[in-house]
């Protein structure tokens, strides 16, 4: 499942997270949020920017 995450911080520091997507499609998914929001601060790569097929990840939700 692909999910895009915005985390705001107690100290208004917002990050956004993407999980689920291959390759450089994780930026255009979350390009919008990331125009909305201002100038990117800081970018953090992960394994799986660098893959070209899809993942296969179980996400687990918190309720509350």
């Amino acid at each position: 499942m692909k999910t895009i995450r915005v985390l705001i911080s107690p100290k208004g520091e917002i990050t956004v997270e993407t999980q689920g997507f291959s390759g450089p499609s994780c930026r255009e998914a979350s390009k919008f949020i990331e125009e909305a929001l201002g100038t990117r601060t800081n970018e953090t790569l992960q394994a799986s920017f660098h893959q070209t097929e899809p993942l296969h990840d179980s996400v687990r939700q918190r309720s509350g």
